[in-house]
């Protein structure tokens, strides 16, 4: 059987409806976050594990030049290997009919027998598995094979370390190893221009002399195996055969991007639910307390006729818990919704061949209670402040307050204000904590609003660094072998080059005592104008005369500061290991590579200068001849196309920001609505009173308007700086949370961003207000007038 307290909390949700669902809507907010980034990562980790473990994906990875299969049963033997899967790698150029651009390719070899490998098995999506008896057969990368309109039994032509070969296409596959697949000098998938290649082994090994042998190895360890024993025992092993330094999953490409974002997620799930929840807790303690303050005399009666304190301020807390009920219902859906929504979207873009949509139970229990914790802890204090009055103070009227003339009634008195004005002023600073409140919420507002928009001025930012001032080339080729710079010169000579300008890049290891990462270790050229490195500035970093230059997320993770020496260790001949001075860092906002002068890096290397990259300047108007001649040149073993890579980067950016900008700009508004109007309405039940005696007095309904408008709107206007500063903050705090070992986001807020999120919030705020004074433009005066509070 309902009580009559419930019957009233119920009754009181029902008449506060508009209020409640405001504060709900602000709720619903952090607890739909909270599931949409926990539930979405939890689907995607679901996912990847399953299709991981179904194909095999291999735990260790580890390339050398050519390693004979006599080694084998050395490598199984290594204490903690379970299972190996070798096999032959190498890169092809493809030439496809109708097809200016040439189009870069791995090539990975499969099994002798026709079996699927043991290790990173491909998953047959159309068509059957190239025949290892017919060298000719080759199954394409389904995306690559979409984007190309490739079907089964169609042929391309495909130079593979030098050789031209006419190749039929039986089948397309996924792999675990290609879920991000990025091209050789690219920064962003791009199937069109990049695929991968699956022939069978006696044809691999015969394009690349490796029979009886292989050049890249995937590894599965036992369950008690200590990955860093493995992979030192295993560099050991391959070190004398072109060991380029083996390494776990998180430095598998394609793992990592995915990782990457993953850690994204989990950020988001525990940056943004908490200015919701602070928000909805100031926004249920101003409900309350007002509701409490007009209901003073009931609760009076009610202790009186025998009702304890512990069941009144129970009533009220349910009330408070009603809220947070409605508030997790509406954000558990629409958390479950965006989130298979979200998880869908990263399927499709990681080539996940399945979707598991199962995200688990703690973010609904955290979300829930945290949900009530928030509302129980607003509620909290207005109820402990008028429940614990005596019976006969209760149902008496509260003191009225005592009004003194202080510095704001000077002011206005030598400003001239109006009265309507300085009963503004008055209001606001004869309730501090109210006003507070108000201006606290407006700028929670205003820094969700910030830190949302203020991704695309970081990535206005780097897409200039990256695409301006660091990279100026519009070309990039990459060799396929490294050769001295008499390359240059015939890179001058192809189709409209202007200027041509080499790059050496060598695998290293870096280590610093007890620490050490994969990186590579770029030479960049005296006079250097192509390819550049930049400050935080935008201004040209001079490269010292010896040590090297890392960025500053590679360096923090090292350990190292300026100065320090570094251990380089050359995972390519003439494989040695050197003690280097770090002499600066920089800000590096893709990639985690190092830099080094040329002449300094072939100091070292005892060696005259080479090239294994060339960067070219090019006439636009010849790049179809450029790329005819690209394809015809064996040497090459891939190009990247800069001003396609930048079209494509800022496309596939801008259509994830544009998603992500409407989520928080429509959070950043529910924000706004939901504080200004519960104020809104709060000061009108205070003032109702008040307002109606201006209109008797003869003010107009502007006049009287401007009184409850003009409150809320300075108070909002004192609220945008204070959420300025916290933007501020809270896009520090996205650039922590959000920046990974594969992209540093840069913190950087312009002016227009500040501006835009006042002016929504400000938008946003005045229709609250004038919601609001529709309800004021109905009141009864008479009624009004006739009311004791």
């Amino acid at each position: 059987m309902v009580s009559a307290l419930d019957r009233k909390a119920l009754r009181d949700l029902l008449r506060l409806w508009a209020q409640v669902l405001a504060i709900g809507g602000v709720l619903a907010c952090g607890v739909m976050v909270l599931v949409l980034g926990s539930g979405t990562r939890a689907s995607l980790e679901a996912s990847r594990a399953a299709y991981y473990e179904r194909q095999r994906f291999a735990e260790i990875f580890a390339d050398a030049t050519r390693v004979p299969e006599t080694l084998l049963p050395e490598i199984a033997a290594i204490p903690g290997v379970a299972r190996l899967s070798p096999s032959i790698r190498t890169s092809a150029v493809i030439d496809l009919p109708g097809v200016s651009e040439p189009v870069s390719a791995d090539v990975r070899s499969l099994p002798v027998s026709g079996r699927d490998p043991v290790l990173n098995a491909p998953l047959l999506r159309a068509g059957r598995m190239p025949d290892p008896l017919h060298p000719d057969e080759v199954a394409l990368y389904a995306p690559f094979a979409e984007a190309r309109g490739l079907m089964p039994g169609d042929r391309l032509s495909a130079v593979i370390e030098g050789q031209r070969r006419s190749l039929t296409v039986t089948g397309h596959v996924l792999s675990p190893e290609y879920i991000y697949t990025i091209g050789p000098g690219s920064m962003m998938p791009d199937d069109a221009r990049f695929g991968v290649l699956w022939i069978g082994q006696d044809a691999a090994a015969a394009a690349t002399d490796m029979n009886g042998a292989f050049n890249s190895l995937a590894l599965q360890l036992a369950r008690d195996a200590v990955a860093p024993a493995v992979i030192s025992a295993l560099d050991r092993l391959l070190a004398p055969y072109g060991g380029t330094g083996a390494h776990d999953r998180s430095d598998q490409i394609s793992h990592a991007f995915l990782q990457s974002e993953l850690e994204q997620l989990g950020a988001m799930a525990l940056i943004l639910p908490p200015i919701f929840l602070t928000v909805s807790a100031f926004l249920v303690n101003m409900v309350l307390s007002r509701l409490i303050a007009l209901e003073r005399a009931q609760i009076g009666l009610l202790k009186a006729v025998g009702y304890t304190t512990g069941a009144i301020a129970t009533h009220y807390l349910k009330l408070a818990a009603g809220i947070a009920l409605i508030g997790t219902v509406v954000g558990w859906g629409a958390g479950w919704y965006l989130g298979a929504a979200m998880t869908r979207m990263y399927a499709d873009f990681f080539r996940l061949p399945w979707l598991i949509y199962a995200p688990s139970a703690w973010p609904f229990v955290l979300s829930a209670l945290l949900a009530l914790l928030t509302t129980l802890s607003g509620a909290g204090r207005a109820v402990w402040a008028s429940v614990r009055l005596p019976p006969a103070v209760a149902m008496s009227p509260p003191a009225p307050p005592v009004y003194r003339r202080g510095l704001i009634d000077g002011l206005g008195a030598w400003a001239h204000l109006q009265q309507t004005t300085m009963m503004i002023l008055r209001a606001i600073t004869r309730w501090p904590g109210r006003a507070a409140v108000t201006v606290f919420g407006v700028a929670a507002s205003v820094s969700v609003l910030i830190a949302s928009f203020f991704t695309y001025d970081a990535i206005d930012l780097m897409v200039d660094e990256i695409f301006t001032r660091a990279n100026r080339q519009n070309v990039t080729l990459i060799l396929a072998s490294a050769r001295n710079e008499s390359a240059l010169d015939d890179a001058r000579a192809l189709p409209g080059v202007i200027r041509a300008e080499g790059a050496f890049v060598l695998p290293v290891r870096l280590r610093n005592t007890n620490r050490e990462e994969l990186s590579s270790l770029t030479a960049h050229p005296e006079h250097s104008e192509l390819s550049r490195l930049i400050d935080d500035k935008g201004r040209q970093v001079q490269l010292p005369d010896h040590g090297l230059v890392l960025p500053e997320g590679l360096a923090g993770k090292l350990g190292l500061a300026p100065g320090d020496m570094v251990t380089v260790e050359a995972l390519a001949p003439p494989r040695e290991t050197w003690a280097v001075p770090l002499t600066a860092t920089i800000r590096q906002t893709l990639g985690q590579d190092a830099h080094i002068a040329a002449p300094a890096l072939f100091g070292l290397m005892r060696q005259t200068p080479q090239v294994n990259q060339i960067n070219l300047q090019v006439d636009a108007t010849q790049m179809d001849a450029l790329n005819a001649a690209v394809k015809s040149t064996p040497a090459i073993a891939g190009i990247a196309d800069w001003t396609r890579t930048r079209s494509q980067f800022t496309a596939t950016i801008e259509e994830n920001l544009s998603i992500s900008t409407v989520i928080y700009s429509a959070l950043g508004m529910l924000i706004t609505l939901g504080v200004v109007y519960n104020a809104a309405r709060i000061r009108l039940s205070e003032r109702v009173h008040e307002l109606a005696s201006l209109r008797v007095l003869g003010f107009s309904r502007r006049e009287v308007a401007w009184v409850l408008v003009g409150e809320l709107m300075l108070l909002t206007l004192i609220g945008l700086p204070v959420g300025w500063a916290g933007g501020y903050g809270f896009a520090a705090l996205v650039v922590q949370g959000f920046s990974t070992d594969v992209v540093a986001l840069p913190l950087v807020v312009n002016r227009q961003t500040f501006a835009y999120a006042s002016l929504i919030v400000l938008a946003t705020a005045l229709a609250a207000a004038l919601v609001v004074r529709r309800r004021l433009d109905r009141i009864d005066i008479v009624q009004a007038l006739k009311a004791r509070d």
